[in-house]
């Protein structure tokens, strides 16, 4: 009797303030939504870590003829100067820190040059006498590139050292600036929300306060007082979590998986899987959250 009770009151509740209910959810839903995008964002960030930083390289170009680097003085790169970097790379200093070497001649790097520009203007433009032949290495750990760049910027023969490391740190730190700007929305969204069920319970308590001064003189106890007001508050949150788990699942179905998988063939992307591990925890904050702020209201607004 006493659940039926409640419920009937929850849906009373939820029945006369239709307006302020739907204000929450749709508060609710866009406040999660940004808190979603910034889970899912940073689990991108590190996949793609986990994918590239497996596979980028350093590249030590050595000195091409007619080179105006400091460290090509002596002109294109003698077999001397070869020899002494290859050493170095495979010495034991640097053993705990280089997995492989690999070396390109011209004649590989005009390949490459010619595959990586095919169909541009840039195709054909540098002779293959012209091109750096350079060591390509593979680190056991890619986050610690500034060793072999340390090692060999002052090494004569060597004009250069590239690590595509440096390019991937700035795309990464573009992605975790978007997700501070979305947890800084995101937390915005939530305070309103939390004002805005309070409001709600507050007015919803106002207009059965009749209701609630008769079930306080019959001894009512305060939990049963307040729970159909806070379920009130949890159900609102809820659906409008639940809403927002929805919109990043077809977010993330047709615009990550259908589209942008298409686009970005050389990206580890979030699937579905990501979607339904963030799906509960936007639930729970949402329950949390309305649940918290209902209960703050309601312990001044229920007394009589």
């Amino acid at each position: 009797m006493r659940a039926g009770f409640i419920l009937s009151e929850v849906w009373s509740g939820l029945r006369k303030n239709v307006s302020m209910v739907l204000s929450v959810v749709l508060v609710t839903f866009v406040s999660l939504l940004f808190v979603g995008a910034a889970i899912l964002l940073q689990m991108q960030v590190g996949q793609m870590k986990d994918y590239w930083y497996d596979r980028v390289q350093v590249s030590v170009f050595l000195c091409p003829p007619d080179s105006e680097a400091t460290n090509c003085v002596e002109g294109e790169a003698t077999d001397t100067q070869k020899k002494n970097i290859e050493d170095q790379l495979n010495s034991s200093e640097l053993a705990p820190y280089v997995d492989e070497v690999y070396f390109e001649d011209k004649g590989e790097a005009f390949e490459h040059f010619q595959d990586q520009f095919k169909g541009t203007s840039l195709e054909g433009t540098v002779p293959e006498d012209e091109m750096n032949e350079s060591f390509r290495v593979k680190l056991q750990d890619a986050e610690k590139y500034d060793i072999i760049k340390e090692s060999f910027s002052s090494t004569q023969g060597v004009e250069e050292v590239v690590d595509q490391n440096q390019l991937l740190d700035r795309l990464f730190s573009v992605l975790n600036i978007a997700t501070v700007v979305a947890v800084a929305i995101a937390g915005i969204m939530l305070l309103c929300a939390m004002l805005l069920i309070a409001t709600t319970i507050r007015l919803s308590a106002f207009s059965r306060r009749r209701e609630t001064g008769i079930m306080r003189l019959v001894g009512a106890s305060n939990t049963f007082i307040q729970l159909p007001f806070l379920l009130e508050g949890v159900i609102a949150s809820a659906i409008g979590a639940t809403l927002s788990a929805g919109a990043l699942g077809l977010l993330v179905h047709f615009g990550v998986s259908g589209w942008l998988e298409g686009q970005a063939t050389g990206f580890s992307l979030i699937s579905g899987v990501n979607v339904l591990i963030v799906a509960p925890i936007l639930i729970a904050i949402g329950v949390i959250m309305a649940g918290a702020s209902s209960l703050i209201t309601l312990n001044k607004y229920t007394k009589v």
